[in-house]
């Protein structure tokens, strides 16, 4: 059984595996676990100790929630402390809340968003994969560039508290996000859209049972989405870019304050934002590779393409990525094809199955940046269209369509039948 998190100080120095995989996050891991079940060795580098942080993203949306089924793993998720999103609705001045995105008309195993602590996903992620014995979590290895050798990509060098170290592969995937220290090293060339407004996150204690819903607010000027969790509201308060400390300055009673007269229902408890400290600021980018790849070398996930918070989809759009990826690289890998001339064509598969669903969700997300987000922000509504209280009311099965596009995306991706299990298979003492 291969150790799950392998000290800093069993790595120094130089090592060798197949495939070594920079990042362990959602992608990251759900690759790691894949490959590690096609036989393939396969190392993942972790900067942090572990993954007790502060996550933004904590959606685990339908498709995602089936890969879990797929992998036998879906019991002992399902377990975990999760609330569930089951529509989005927007509120009315009036008070009506009118669905606009509804997973219940969905055919899927599982039609809801868990609302699960990233940390616990990445915990069973990281256990399952544990006792593949061709996968390795490195943790406390923080990625500072890549190694080159005949022109290609052979691996990546590292730093741990004990000192610094080489690992070579095979094959380097980048799965640390949009400031990933592997794209920057590798330097490919990427399309960036212009956004104009972040994201502030911060969590409302509250003892009231919150719909299950996804509540978007609007006012003149200011958008705030709530998402209903265990114990307490999440909240996501849209403003323009570049107003963080203007924000920081009026302090945490005027966000309170706000917060009150947008969210009425938690007026009674927005005395838990204890203080500005609390707020957490989201710097929003969208961008994506014009190419994810160079010998030795690809990109996945945000690394890949950075996504824009509306819709929350990220996530679920890098583990499709991490799917694709394995189900098209394994093979390659274990027969040790990415190491020749002919290595490129490999990877050049994994882009050109996830362009399309990239470049579809990024074109939504820009149309709601231009048409709902920036007129709220400039004061233009402070209300959603009329129009569309009158056309979900008439036409119902409408609120499905949305409800798609968030919750499995423009191409989910299966697992392969070589990486399935049965909960019996991954808990063998179940009864």
């Amino acid at each position: 059984m291969a150790d799950t998190s392998e000290g800093s100080s069993a790595s120094a120095g130089t090592s060798r595996t197949t495939c070594a995989v920079v990042g362990g996050g959602p992608a990251g891991l759900v690759l790691g676990l894949l490959l590690a079940r096609a036989g393939v060795r396969v190392t993942v580098l972790e900067k942090h100790a572990d993954f007790l942080r502060d996550f933004r993203g904590d959606t685990v949306h339908p498709t995602t929630l089936a890969m879990l089924d797929d992998l036998g793993l879906f019991d002992r998720f399902d377990a975990l402390p999760q609330s569930h999103l089951k529509q989005a609705a927007f509120t009315f001045p009036d008070g009506r809340q009118v669905p606009v995105a509804d997973f219940g008309r969905l055919p899927l195993r599982h039609p809801y968003i868990a609302m699960v602590p990233q940390w616990d996903l990445l915990n069973l992620l990281a256990e399952a994969a544990g006792t593949e014995p061709t996968f390795t979590l490195r943790t406390e290895h923080e990625v500072t560039g890549v190694v080159r050798e005949g022109g290609r990509v052979s691996g990546v060098d590292y730093e741990t508290p004990e000192g610094t170290g080489r690992l070579h592969a095979d094959l380097v995937v980048a799965c640390d996000g949009r400031w990933s220290a592997v794209r920057r090293a590798v330097d490919l060339p990427s399309k960036e859209f212009p956004v104009d407004f972040d994201v502030w996150w911060y969590r409302v204690p509250t003892p009231r049972r919150l719909a299950e819903s996804l509540l978007p607010r609007m006012a003149k000027g200011r958008v705030i989405v709530t998402i209903p969790r265990e114990g307490y509201a999440q909240v996501a308060y849209i403003g323009r870019k570049g107003t963080d400390a203007a924000l920081r300055a009026r302090g945490v009673q005027a966000l309170r304050a706000e917060t009150a007269s947008m969210m009425p229902e938690l007026a009674e408890d927005v005395s838990g934002i204890a203080s500005m400290d609390d707020v957490k600021h989201l710097d929003v980018r969208m961008d994506r590779l014009r190419r994810w790849h160079a010998p030795g070398v690809l990109c996945i996930g945000d690394a890949a393409h950075a996504m824009s918070p509306v819709g929350g989809v990220g996530i679920n759009l890098a583990v499709q990525d991490a799917v694709a990826a394995a189900r098209l690289l394994a093979r390659p890998l274990a027969r040790g094809a990415l190491t020749g001339s002919g290595s490129r064509r490999f990877l050049a598969r994994v882009q050109r199955r996830r362009t399309f669903p990239t470049v579809a969700v990024q074109a939504v997300q820009r149309f709601a940046h231009a048409r709902v987000i920036a007129p709220a922000l400039n004061g233009e509504v402070t209300e959603p269209p009329r129009g569309l209280l009158a056309l979900v009311r008439r036409v119902p099965a409408l609120t499905a369509l949305p409800a798609a596009f968030i919750g499995i995306g423009p191409r989910p991706e299966r697992v392969p039948v070589w990486a399935r299990r049965t909960a019996r298979q991954e808990n063998p003492t179940r009864p």
